[in-house]
């Protein structure tokens, strides 16, 4: 499998050009974040991962990637200054690659940085990853009820391939969850 290290030249240039001029970095997670990791998902989804499962996305068919507060950001700035930052992390995707199929696991990004453009920043990290590491496809999953995740999906262009009915707990009952698909050229 030609899967790239997430600190490869490629990906810092990546990291840098996805992030330029925002107060923010891409950065490969380490089992070490698992704890701030625990956090932003009590924070951001209403059925977090455990900080076990947590832990376990850091084997070898695992990539972790952070969004952290810049060290020089300017303290004046929205992140910068929010007060439920953990630790200066305020989001994450977990990716699992199998061969050339990468599944997106989980996109975590705190509550309010969301809908700042930090979520699709997150998104284009992975699919960019997906292509260095010459996946065919990137799939994922998304409770029905999250339109504004489908939303940031189909204009990246997934499109939606499947359903799994009564997938997701909610309060009273069970939702739906809509799978996902991104057909991955190389060029």
């Amino acid at each position: 499998m030609n899967t790239p290290s997430v600190d490869s030249p490629f990906a810092a240039l990546l990291a840098t050009q996805l992030t330029l001029g925002l107060p923010v970095e891409l950065v490969a997670l380490t089992p070490t974040y698992v704890p701030q990791m625990a956090q932003l998902e009590s924070l951001a989804h209403s059925h977090p991962m455990s900080e076990g499962n947590l832990a376990d996305c850091f084997g070898h068919l695992y990539r972790v990637l952070g969004l952290k507060l810049s060290a020089g950001s300017d303290a004046n700035t929205d992140a910068a200054s929010d007060p439920d930052s953990v630790d200066g992390l305020l989001g994450f995707a977990i990716v699992q690659q199998i061969v050339d199929e990468v599944t997106l696991l989980d996109i975590c990004l705190l509550p309010s940085q969301q809908g700042k453009g930090y979520g699709k920043l997150l998104l284009n990290a992975v699919v960019a990853s997906a292509k260095a590491s010459a996946a065919v496809v990137l799939m994922l999953e998304v409770r029905e009820s999250n339109l504004a995740a489908r939303a940031l999906y189909q204009k990246a262009g997934f499109i939606e391939s499947g359903r799994r009915k009564g997938y997701y707990p909610i309060a009273g009952g069970k939702e739906d969850a809509i799978l996902m698909d991104l057909a991955i050229t190389q060029e």
